[in-house]
């Protein structure tokens, strides 16, 4: 290979790369973002936040973390552990920034939501990459789904967090 082509191959994979980290800072079909303040934390992938002067419980969109305290169903594996992780990472006072997809709420009027940490990490992505989630893909709120998936796999192929500990 010649050392241009090798110049070129390389230029085009950093424009690559970033064009994918760009992506993953924003929905695209979303405009609609807002900064709120964590309140608690109810498992790995449900929060209460201060949003507007409104206490809003939130659903992190795209994720699924292990169970821990749903009514009718056993505490899973590893969901201990990823709801740990999710209070560690948004601790009571942090401010973090929102943004939705298409259909703003669950049944349970839940906000839906994919949520960045106040330095840019997308926190949805976060859980996992690191094991903690995986990818829970429901229409029409599909933005990252692709990505997600992607992620997950490689999760999966690391043998991090939930795929190390748990059969399934």
């Amino acid at each position: 290979m010649s050392r241009d082509f090798k110049r070129k191959s390389t230029y085009l994979l950093a424009v690559i790369l970033l064009a994918s980290c760009a992506s993953a800072q924003q929905p695209s079909g979303s405009t609609d973002s807002a900064t709120a303040t964590v309140l608690k934390v109810i498992d790995g992938d449900t929060i209460v936040l201060k949003l507007q002067n409104q206490t809003e419980t939130v659903r992190l969109l795209g994720v699924d973390t292990p169970e821990t305290v749903h009514p009718t169903k056993d505490v899973e594996c590893f969901g201990p552990e990823a709801s740990t992780f999710t209070r560690t990472m948004l601790k009571e006072g942090a401010v973090v920034k929102l943004t939705r997809d298409v259909e703003p709420r669950d049944r349970f009027q839940r906000l839906l939501a994919y949520l960045y940490l106040a330095d840019g990490t997308f926190f949805n992505q976060l859980l996992i990459d690191q094991g903690f989630a995986r990818n829970l893909s429901i229409e029409p709120n599909t933005t990252f789904a692709s990505q997600f998936a992607s992620h997950e796999s490689t999760a999966r192929d690391r043998r991090v967090g939930l795929w190390q500990a748990c059969e399934r």
